[in-house]
Formats: C-alpha cells, sequence, structure tokens
C-alpha cells in the first residue's frame, strides 16, 4: 500500500478478511505460528525465549541491531497474547579475528585468527576487542528501552553450558560430516571435527584441525597445520596436542554451534539473514537428528544494503551504526525501521533518516485519528506498528508534529549553539506549535546535529504537470522581486490562480518542495526566514528535474 502523505510502502500481509491476528502485524504473525508450534509439539510454553546473534568481530551496525530488534518484537508480540517471553542477546566473542576491518588499525595484524575476546580493545576502553564491540550493540538496545537477556560465547564455552552438546556432537562427528557434504558439498568435516580447538601454542582458531575425538577423558587432538582465510594462508605453529573440550578452549563450527545454543539455551525462535541459509538448514537437522530439540522456529530476512546495493558489512567499512542514526533520529523512528517490514531488501543511508522521522509521525496521527485509513485491516496494522515502535505502552496522546526538514533549516539558520530558543520562537510566529514539550526539544537537538554535521537533503522531488512547473517558474521570479512576507504569501495564492491551481494544492506543493511534507509553516515568513536565493533554487531544482 501507498502511503500518500509519505510515500512509503507498507505491505500488506494476506489475511482473511475477517481474521486479523494480534495487532494484524507481522510479528502477530510470527507469534501465532511459533505458539501453535509450540502446543503441536506439547512442549511447556511457561517461557518462551527467542534469540539474537552477534558477530563480535567488528563493529555492530543496522543489520545487527536488526536481528536483535526483530526478535524483541517477536517477544513482545508473544507477550502481547498471554505468553512469558525473553530475548536471549548472544555474542560470539570465541570468534576469530579473520580480517582487519576498515577503519580499525594495523597493529591488529598479529591478533589475526585470536578469539577477539583475547585479543586487547583498539579504542583501550573494555576489557578485549570483542567486549567492545558486543558493548556498542548492547548500548543501542538499551538506548531503545529494549528488554534482554545476555551472553557471550566466553561464558557458555567456559561455564560449561554447552558440554553435553558438544560431546552429543563429536561423538555424532562422521554423521554430522556425511551430511555437510551431502547437503552443502563442503567435505571439509568428513576428515576434521567441527570443532575448533584454540592452539595452546599460538592462541589462535581455525589454524589448528582436531582429527580425533577422545570420548573417555572428553578431549580432542590437533595438530596446528594452518587454514586459508579467504584469499590468504594463515599459517600454524606445528603443534601437535589435545585439548579438554569441558575447558572453554576451543569452540564449535557454525555448521553445529547454533544447534548447541538452541537446545543449551531452549531457544524456540530465531531469526536469520539470506547470507547464513546453509549454516541454519544443517543447524536444523543436528538439532532435530542429533540432538533431539525441535530447532526454533525461523523467519528469514533479507539484508541492509548501502545506496550502492552492497551488503552494510563491518568487513567492508560501509557500517552505519545505531549510534549514527540515533544522533539525528529518535528511537521510535528506528524501532519503526526495523518492525516496518521484514520482507525485502533494503537501501539504507543516513538520508533516509528524515523520512522515517516524518513516517513515524504520519503513523502517530493514524493510530490517533488524526489521519484517516478506510481499510480496516491496514488500518489496524498500522495502529499495531505504532504500538510495537513504542513497546506495546504507546502515549495517552499525540505530539504536534514539525517536519523534520523544517527543524533542521531552522537550526542551520540559529546563530548560536543553542538554537533551541530561536527554533521555537519561529515556530510560535508560524502557528506551528502552542507549547514546548520535551519531544520537541530532543527533536530540535537532533535536527541541531544534522544541521552541524551533514550538508542538506538534497532536493526533494515531486511529480509535476506543465501547468505546476509553469507557475512554479513564475512563482521563483516573483520571489526574486518581493522581499515583503505579506505580499510572498499573496504572490503564491495569484500565482496559482493564473495558472488554474486550486491554491490548496499549490500550496501542498511548495510544502512538498521546501520540507517534504504536505504543510508547514506561514509561507510568506518562512521563504524570508530561509532566504530567497535558496527557496528559488530549490524551486527551480524541482522543475528541472522533472525535464
Amino acid at each position: 500500500m501507498k502511503i500518500p502523505e509519505t510515500g512509503a510502502d507498507f505491505p500488506v500481509h494476506q489475511v482473511p478478511a475477517l481474521e486479523i491476528i494480534g495487532k494484524g502485524t507481522w510479528l502477530d504473525k510470527v507469534a501465532q505460528e511459533v505458539i501453535r508450534r509450540e502446543t503441536s509439539m506439547q512442549r511447556h510454553t511457561n517461557l518462551i525465549r527467542v534469540e539474537s546473534g552477534l558477530g563480535a568481530s567488528g563493529i555492530p551496525h543496522i543489520g545487527s541491531l536488526g536481528d536483535a530488534i526483530r526478535a524483541y518484537g517477536v517477544k513482545l508480540a508473544v507477550e502481547n497474547v498471554g505468553f512469558t517471553a525473553e530475548l536471549v542477546a548472544f555474542s560470539d566473542d570465541m570468534d576469530g579475528l579473520r580480517r582487519i576491518p576498515e577503519g580499525l588499525p594495523n597493529s591488529l595484524e598479529q591478533h589475526i585468527g585470536k578469539p577477539v575476546s583475547i585479543i586487547p580493545d583498539p579504542y583501550d576502553c573494555h576489557r578485549s576487542y570483542g567486549d567492545h564491540m558486543s558493548s556498542l550493540l548492547r548500548d543501542a538496545l538499551d538506548r531503545l528501552s529494549v528488554k534482554y537477556t545476555f551472553h557471550c560465547a566466553t561464558e557458555i564455552y567456559g561455564n560449561g553450558i554447552l558440554k553435553k552438546e558438544i560431546r552429543t556432537i563429536l561423538e555424532n562427528s562422521a554423521r554430522i560430516g556425511k551430511k555437510i557434504s551431502e547437503s552443502l558439498g563442503q567435505t571439509k568435516f568428513e576428515d576434521v571435527l567441527p570443532y575448533y580447538p584454540l592452539c595452546q601454542g599460538c592462541d589462535r582458531l581455525y589454524v589448528a584441525q582436531a582429527y580425533e575425538y577422545l570420548p573417555a577423558e572428553n578431549k580432542v587432538r590437533y595438530r596446528c597445520d594452518g587454514t586459508r582465510i579467504g584469499e590468504r594462508f594463515l599459517a600454524g605453529c606445528g603443534r601437535d596436542d589435545e585439548i579438554s573440550v569441558d575447558e572453554g578452549k576451543g569452540k564449535l563450527s557454525w555448521k553445529a554451534e547454533f544447534a548447541a545454543r538452541w537446545r543449551a539455551l531452549d531457544i524456540r525462535f530465531e531469526a536469520y539473514g539470506k547470507d547464513i541459509a546453509d549454516s541454519v538448514r544443517i543447524n536444523d537437522w543436528i538439532s532435530d537428528e542429533i540432538l533431539g530439540f525441535p530447532h526454533p522456529h525461523h523467519v528469514k530476512y533479507e539484508l541492509f544494503l548501502d545506496r550502492s546495493g552492497k551488503k552494510i558489512s563491518k568487513s567492508l567499512g560501509n557500517v552505519f551504526t545505531p549510534q549514527l542514526w540515533l544522533k539525528y533520529g529518535t528511537p521510535q523512528s528506528l524501532m519503526f525501521l526495523m518492525f516496518k517490514r521484514i520482507v525485502g531488501t533494503r537501501q539504507l543511508s543516513i538520508n533516509e533518516i528524515p523520512t522515517y522521522m516524518d513516517e513515524y509521525d504520519w503513523l502517530e496521527d493514524v493510530y490517533f485519528g488524526k489521519k484517516v485509513v478506510e481499510n480496516s485491516i491496514i488500518r489496524k496494522r498500522l495502529q499495531g506498528l505504532y504500538e510495537y515502535a513504542n513497546h506495546l505502552r504507546p502515549p495517552a496522546q499525540p505530539e504536534e508534529h514539525i517536519p523534520y526538514r523544517l527543524l533542521v533549516q531552522l537550526a542551520r539558520l540559529a546563530l548560536s549553539n543553542s538554537p533551541e530558543g530561536y527554533v521555537v520562537d519561529k515556530l510560535r510566529s508560524y502557528g506551528a506549535i502552542k507549547k514546548v514539550t520535551n519531544t520537541l526539544s530532543k527533536r530540535i537537538a537532533l535536527a541541531h546535529n544534522w544541521a552541524n554535521d551533514l550538508q542538506g537533503f538534497g532536493h526533494t522531488t515531486t511529480a509535476l504537470s506543465p501547468a505546476e512547473k509553469d507557475a512554479i517558474d513564475e512563482l521563483s521570479e516573483r520571489i526574486s522581486r518581493e522581499e515583503d512576507p505579506t505580499l510572498l504569501q499573496n504572490a503564491i495564492y495569484d500565482t496559482a490562480k493564473r495558472n488554474s491551481i486550486p491554491p490548496r494544492e499549490f500550496f501542498k506543493i511548495i510544502y512538498r518542495i521546501l520540507i517534504g511534507a504536505d504543510q508547514g509553516p506561514r509561507l510568506g515568513q518562512y521563504i524570508v526566514d530561509l532566504g530567497r536565493k535558496e527557496v528559488i533554487s530549490s524551486l527551480q531544482a524541482s522543475t528541472s528535474s522533472e525535464s
């Protein structure tokens, strides 16, 4: 469905006309599937755990957060129908560093292959590299008021939480290796165990190949021969040794670790990105057939892409962090981004933040009945999205909505580093606000950050008819000659009438071009405040982009 005011795409699930599941969102649909599945298997449902995993080898980005927030949304939807649920945020801080992410110091080269939990923090503010990266995700979750239980690989391996699962997997390693070979064509695990020892000679993972399991002693024997990581060969130290798998000095391969974790932590739901679909498929089989634990219900999601169409990735250096979003946008706008939909890839950049800010405001107006959506199923879904973006605790009344672009433009015009007073005075003079709320103050601060750090928004595009183009060209010429706000206001009205355009529609076009919204401040005074040259530039760009 296309939302007229924003042009935003709100896909609607195909549900029977008389049935609305929960609050009508995809989160409710998934929660229903989880509960029905658990009930059909006659498993206890006194606690439904959902999980989100994080690779701690690089800076967490929007995609990393998306995995956690979507799982959290399912937790909320499960709780909404009367069950108790918990989000487990798991950090794989036993993962070995395979490459140096863009922007981090080359001194990390000496630590390639080592678990990130034992690599010094390059920023020198946490116990380890892995702890630093994990803390960034936890900081984002905390700032979004997301409740979760945190676990990390160092803890669950070191405390023996996976002890039973590791033993069962190693006892069945031949069967697992054959299945991986048949399913994925990867023959490696027919020759070695799906377990990476931490070499006691060089403190590296992956370079040591575990070639024998000693069940009586619960140890693995290994040789540190080296391995290929990407396009490079990482040499081993030659050590031939054995280690106890109970001591946390190694980890399962991803081809088996998810399954072990699911069983040990009793996980009932986990979403995953399509880039790890093969690993999830093998882990499902191991969980079902080897560990005897029905694998969690899954939802596969698409990835966030940057504006060039590349996957947002820690290693590629095109990281768009949650902290960066929260410097310019509200927590609710970020939650809305994550809950809006789960299917389809999305190109994402900082420039999308104003759109999501304004879309969230539109959503709030729908929730409180200030904007009308005739279709009851669609209206229910939009209201549900708003509630989930507010943790199922929506405010009692809506805010006065000021377009984000307008706040940025006013913050840019302010002459001080504390622009709130100037912006508030201007908004009052335009008749745009009645009072200053905490929410408005926070939004002005966000807009000020944008005004200080970024160069505008680019020109807003809107479809124009030939008559509308002619009218805008005429108005641009009038603006170049007029300085009085009242005369400028009248010029807009007169220009519309002379070109046979309803004045209300013409004003709406001007608002869309200047602030990306259908309404806004009294335009005569605003044109003077913003600067007539800048206004003319925006108007002329809107007509030339359509030519």
